[in-house]
């Protein structure tokens, strides 16, 4: 068997079940298959990839890099089918989104259904990268677009649609001193904005377009982070500060899908922090696909409103 799709769902069946009957009952196959499957694969890299020893089976350090190996191949597989679909479907529109993931959560579902339901015959990509690769891939040609936020720091030969900016809060924790009992949302003034922000912090990654906005909140501040942890995902962060780790600074389009916990939200200043969400272009003729998309961009009412 060669299909690495196949191969990784074996695994993730057997690891789920940590029994070789159980797992091939669940997967339609026999028994025997199963383990002569898993036997051959270690024959061939010459070493065990799953510890049979306990339960639950776990992968061994080899099993982890084939593991990772199969995902590889498939990330590439999926990328070669859809590189190839120009040539493979000529008569069908393909329009190339890049966006970060944590962004595209929220913001996607209010923009895609519509252009979908606009334009029913394009096959929408969506390339979920860091900004710094999105925006290179669209200089280079790969993508049609790249949705993100902060257009300041976008290359200048771009041409750049910007949305309203979004309102940005203070997550404050019921377990933080600063929590006010029996409140949700606080009026700009209410506490000290430079010792609330002393307090730890739970951060998106420094490579985020909202990171480089908070490293500008503090040196204008001129306070220094107390980072407790740093995370790639701004809704994995304002989630661990939620549930107490820490406060986090974090986009109302975002808080809104977290769950209701005694918390308080403390606005910042548009002059303080504000983010706006953008959609950028190469300076070309565009399609009228694109032009669509764009159009969509504008009419819809990105910042969310918490109430």
């Amino acid at each position: 068997m060669n299909n690495s799709e196949e191969l990784q769902h074996f695994l993730d069946v057997l690891l789920k079940e940590s029994n070789f009957t159980r797992a091939a009952k669940e997967l339609h196959i026999s028994q025997p298959y199963l383990t002569q499957l898993i036997g051959r694969i270690e024959k061939k890299i010459g070493t065990k990839i799953i510890n049979r020893d306990e339960r639950p089976y776990t992968l061994t350090p080899a099993g982890l890099v084939y593991y990772q190996y199969l995902e590889r191949v498939s990330f590439e597989k999926q990328q070669l089918g859809s590189q190839l679909e120009v040539y493979t479907h000529p008569d069908q529109q393909v329009l190339k989104i890049g966006i970060l993931e944590s962004l595209g959560t929220y913001l996607l579902p209010e923009i895609l259904p519509l252009f979908l339901k606009e334009n029913p015959s394009v096959k929408v990509q969506l390339f979920e990268k860091l900004p710094q690769e999105n925006e290179k891939s669209l200089l280079n040609g790969e993508l049609d677009c790249y949705i993100g936020q902060t257009p300041a720091v976008l290359d200048a030969s771009l041409d750049v649609v910007t949305s309203n900016p979004e309102q940005y809060y203070v997550v404050i924790p019921s377990t933080s001193p600063s929590y006010q009992a029996g409140r949700f949302i606080l009026n700009f003034d209410e506490l000290d904005l430079q010792k609330v922000l002393q307090e730890p912090l739970v951060l998106c990654s420094p490579e985020s377009a909202i990171r480089h906005q908070v490293n500008g909140l503090f040196q204008n501040l001129d306070l220094k982070e107390n980072i407790a942890l740093e995370t790639k995902s701004m809704i994995t962060a304002t989630n661990l500060a939620i549930h107490g780790v820490g406060i986090t600074i974090a986009p109302a389009s975002v808080i809104k899908r977290m769950e209701q916990l005694p918390l308080n939200l403390l606005p910042l200043e548009q002059e303080l922090m504000g983010v706006s969400c953008f959609i950028a272009t190469r300076s070309e003729e565009k399609s009228p696909t694109l032009k669509n998309l764009i159009t969509i961009f504008q009419k819809v009412h990105l910042p969310a409103k918490i109430r």
